[in-house]
């Protein structure tokens, strides 16, 4: 069942060359509702009118549909993302080092932000809604995360080709994704801590030992993932 909206009251007009104001209103309560609404596949112009108190016209101002607002608002999530994952691997000094902060700083956010996280990749919204081009900036996560998944290997001895790289790094994404949607949405579980989780996790693609991740994760990872509870 959706959320209800109580009724908004009338929006007073931005002064005159304010229309950037409602724009990113509009932005605001499209990405509110995307990450809030049981079926965010369902959403409409006219919803996303109603949560800014604006008549639907007034939309095309800025967007010439819904599916351009909603490539902006990927496109916001994604950025988002990259930077704190970009920031978190900034003080890396190995391959490993960088891994292992990115992919701490992946998981955080998607633990954080539920329903951001499903916007992004909860895969529930139709091709013409949510087009190729609005996911196109999460290709960049994935291969700075192949990129160090690589490095990682090659420090090991392990030289594999390109396609394999791509493998790895994307059954490694397909690891945590697992991880951040079985944690959100099953919190009813005896889970260990976040940290002790992605230890594991990144041993088993990294043939690193758990207890070298696990100090790593404790120097780069958030803190509060070492008694992290999941959500009720």
């Amino acid at each position: 069942m959706m959320p209800s909206h109580e009724a908004r009251p009338a929006r007073r007009r931005n002064p005159r060359g304010q229309g950037q104001v409602l724009k990113a209103q509009l932005v605001d309560a499209a990405a509110r509702l995307l990450a809030t609404l049981d079926q965010p596949e369902t959403l409409t112009l006219r919803q996303v009118a109603r949560e800014v108190g604006v008549a639907p016209a007034s939309i095309y101002g800025h967007f010439p549909d819904l599916a351009a607002l909603i490539e902006h608002v990927l496109r916001l999530r994604y950025n988002e993302l990259s930077e704190l994952m970009e920031q978190a691997a900034e003080s890396a000094s190995d391959p490993l080092s960088d891994l292992v902060a990115r992919c701490a700083a992946y998981v955080h956010w998607g633990v954080e932000q539920p329903g951001n996280y499903r916007t992004l990749f909860g895969g529930r919204m139709p091709a013409d809604l949510a087009p190729g081009a609005g996911h196109s900036d999460g290709a960049h996560l994935f291969e700075t995360v192949i990129t160090a998944l690589a490095g990682v290997n090659a420090a090991r001895g392990r030289q594999v080709t390109e396609e394999q790289q791509w493998r790895d790094g994307l059954m490694l994404w397909t690891a945590m994704h697992g991880l951040i949607g079985l944690y959100n949405d099953h919190g009813d579980l005896p889970w260990p801590p976040l940290n002790d989780l992605l230890a594991n996790l990144l041993s088993l693609h990294t043939g690193r030992p758990t207890d070298e991740l696990a100090t790593l994760l404790t120097q780069v990872g958030p803190p509060e993932f070492n008694n992290e509870a999941p959500p009720s």
